[in-house]
This record gives structure tokens, sequence and C-alpha cells, in this order.
């Protein structure tokens, strides 16, 4: 107080001096601690970007991860469609930061101002963007045999690498009506005809066919059944009616195609006898029912078990395409018209390396007109990646065996994902999986 006197003396007559320093004294130190919360504000944000662009993000796979560890913690989160390849916006605290540099993710802290701003730049009408509320952690199941590895299909390979729990099912599980606990099915890399993938040619006398045939004959046998192709069949009517209810489907590769089939020739023999024992039905290419599929139709089935192939749909053995050139490009929507398949095609680049399976993609005319073709080869047109709609439920189909794995044959060793953190391959998997999270938008009535 002293100081203060003296410093005011010289301003103002004593009497008022020793009248107004009290008050000059505490104003001061309001000024102060206003200051120190202005700069504690602008050092300290509010919200986590975890931003998904090329240039950016370290980690893009694991930011999936990120997001559905948020989720699982009841925190919702926004997905902010094109911004910034498919940014994911959610509130700050201390556990997000540290989870995010654990797993090396990329992200940043900005404030209330900058994220206002950014939700400003995409609601405006001007921007093909879009900021959707994800709600909840999905609860997921893998549709696999019992004893298969992670590396065994894409799917489980990047679900464990990204450190997003998932819950393995089959047969069994299906027929008990088990999938009714999960918001999204994974088919593995199945064969839902009962022709053993159509290894026959090539792998009838290995002893992993052998035993793996064996195995499916004993599992039909205890679940009541006379063959495995009447056992899948009901597996595929159930999985048929789990998104017709609306489910959440993916399948890549052989499961895709085999599935349709399956549903089609549901009251059809279109297994030869070293398959099933006996003769398939007669002219059983005519009693095909296309009306019962997901996403093909007008496809001719390959008959022969010679032949590495399930139909016409496939486009494997057609295609004239090399490595070097073998990309799909992913198809551009309006995010606040079409969020779903927005959602569905969020990558940092739009340009995705090629890479095959048994069935590595799909004849165009083979795809129903209700269905959307999100990712197709440029030149060829051929289909690599399709979604639709079916009952309350939808399906993504995506052509191929593994992103990171050109031509993934029996045996091969599994991908090390570590080596491929950005795949943009990968990526479309990882959007399917967050899909289910999204806020259903209210029906008009």
């Amino acid at each position: 107080m002293a100081s203060c006197q003296s410093k005011l003396n010289s301003f103002f007559p004593t009497n008022l001096s020793l009248r107004f320093c009290p008050y000059i004294y505490s104003m001061t130190k309001l000024f102060t601690f206003l200051f120190i919360c202005l700069f504690s504000l602008q050092s300290y944000g509010s919200y986590i970007l975890i931003p998904m662009d090329e240039a950016t993000q370290k980690e893009h796979l694991k930011a999936y991860g990120i997001t559905y560890w948020v989720l699982e913690r009841n925190v919702k989160t926004k997905w902010l469609l094109n911004y910034r390849g498919g940014s994911f916006l959610m509130p700050d605290s201390d556990q997000i930061r540290k989870e995010c540099q654990i797993r090396g993710v990329s992200f940043e802290v900005i404030s209330d101002a900058k994220t206002a701003q950014i939700l400003k730049e995409i609601s405006s009408p001007s921007q093909n963007m879009e900021a959707v509320v994800l709600e909840k952690a999905p609860k997921i199941a893998v549709y696999s045999p019992k004893g298969n590895q992670p590396w065994d299909d894409a799917v489980t390979m990047v679900l464990t690498y990204a450190e997003i729990p998932y819950t393995t099912i089959y047969d069994q599980e299906v027929l008990r009506d088990e999938l009714l606990l999960y918001d999204w099915l994974h088919l593995h890399h199945e064969d839902f005809t009962g022709q053993y993938g159509k290894f026959y040619r090539a792998y009838r006398s290995a002893p992993w066919y052998i035993a793996e045939k064996n195995k499916s004959e004993a599992l039909a046998a205890t679940l009541g059944y006379a063959k495995v192709s009447q056992q899948k069949r009901d597996v595929a009517l159930k999985i048929r009616d789990y998104v017709v209810g609306g489910g959440f489907m993916f399948a890549m590769c052989s499961a895709t195609d085999s599935f349709d089939i399956a549903l089609s020739a549901k009251d059809v023999d279109i297994c030869e006898p070293m398959f099933d024992g006996d003769a398939s039905a007669a002219n059983y290419q005519s009693k095909i029912d296309f009306k019962q599929t997901f996403a093909f139709k007008d496809y001719i089935l390959e008959r022969s078990p010679m032949v590495y192939e399930f139909s016409s749909i496939d486009m494997t053995s057609k295609r004239k395409i090399s490595k070097q050139t073998d990309y799909f490009s992913l198809m551009d929507y309006s995010a606040k018209w079409d969020p779903i398949p927005t959602m569905l095609v969020q990558n940092h680049t739009t340009l995705v390396k090629g890479f095959m399976g048994q069935t590595t993609s799909y004849m165009p005319e083979h795809i129903k007109s209700n269905v959307l073709v999100m990712g197709a080869h440029s030149s060829s047109g051929e289909a690599r990646y399709i979604h639709g709609i079916k009952g309350k439920g939808f399906f993504t189909f995506y052509g191929g065996h593994d992103p990171e794995d050109y031509q993934h044959r029996v045996g091969d060793p599994k991908t090390e994902l570590a080596l491929h953190p950005n795949s943009p391959g990968y990526r479309l998997i990882l959007n399917n999986v967050l899909f289910p999270a999204a806020k259903k938008k209210k029906q008009k009535t």
C-alpha cells in the first residue's frame, strides 16, 4: 500500500490518494486474474480434432480405434465428412489425449472458437461437407470358423490392429438367432454354397482340404443336417433375416457372391457329387431365383468342380489389368443429401490400390439397379465396392482378399499392418465398422 500511495501522490492530493488506492489495488488484482484466465482459455482447448488427411495423420487405422474407444465411454463424437479426409471431433479430455499418444494417433487440441468456425464452414451450403453425430459403439460380430487366426481375414486383422473389440461367431450361434445381439456383422471369406470354396481341383488331395471337409460334415451332422450345403443355406437365410430386420452386414471376397448364390438357390441342389454325395439338380440354372438376392442378378453359375469360380459375377479371370495400373476410384457423393455413401467412402485419397481374391470384382451387368457402386475401375468399369439396402438394414460388399496383399495365396504370410498404418483400402473396412454408430435421422411421416 505504501508504494501505491507514493506513486499516486504525484497525481492526486493526499486525501484523494488514500481514498482511491484500495480501489485501484482491487481492480489491478481483478485485471490480473482475468488476464490469467484468458491466457488459460487460449492454451487449453475444448475439443480434440483427429485429422484424417494424408499430410497430418500418422495412424489412420488406429484413429478409428480411438473413435470407437471414445464411443465405448458414452462420449458422442462428430464425424466430419469430407473435412480433411473425414476427421473426427470429440470433447477434450486428458484421457483421450493420453490414449492418442499411446496409440500414436495424431490429434489437435482446438478452442471453442475454432470448433465453431470449423462447424460453420462444414454447414455452409456451398461446402460438400457434413457433421454426422456418432452416438454409441456398435457391437461387432465376425462370422468365422472356430480356430481361424486374425490374419486369415482382412477385417479381423484391421480390427485387431485398430484395437476394436469383436466377437467371433459361426453357424451354431447364427442358427440360435444370436445375431440379434450384434449391431454389425462381417462375413469371413466363406462359401455359402457348400462347395468348399471350389478348391477341389487344386487341393482335393491336400491334408488341410480333407480335414476342413471332414470338419464341416461333422458339424452339419451335429446340427441335424444331412448336407453341408443345406446347413449353409439356412445360415444364409438367418443372415438375410438379420439384415432385413435392421442389421448391418459387411462381406469381402467369396462371401459376397457365394452368399447371394446360396439365397438364389435355396430350393435347388447346385452341388456336384464330390461336394455333397449326390448329383446336382437337372438344369438347375433355370431354377435360380434372382429375386432372393441382395446385390446380383442374371448370373450364370459355374457348374464344373474343376473351375475355381462360382459364377459369372466375378471378373478375376476376365480382367486384363496389370498390377501397376490396378487402382479403383471412389465415387463422390453429396455429404448433406447422401450421408450414408459419403460415410462409407471417406478417405484421404479417391484412388485406392486394387487387390485380388477368389472374388476380385463384380461384372457391372450383374449388379441390381438399386445397388450403389461406390468404387470402380475407371477403364474396365468393374465394380469393387458396392452398397445397398435390404429391408430395414444395410449391406456392403467389397471385392478382394487383402487390401495390402495384391494376390494372397493359401499359406502366404500374414500382412503386417504396422507397415501400412495409412492404408486407404483398409480405411474402407473401418468406415463400415463405424457406420452403425451414426445417429439415425427421424423419418418424416
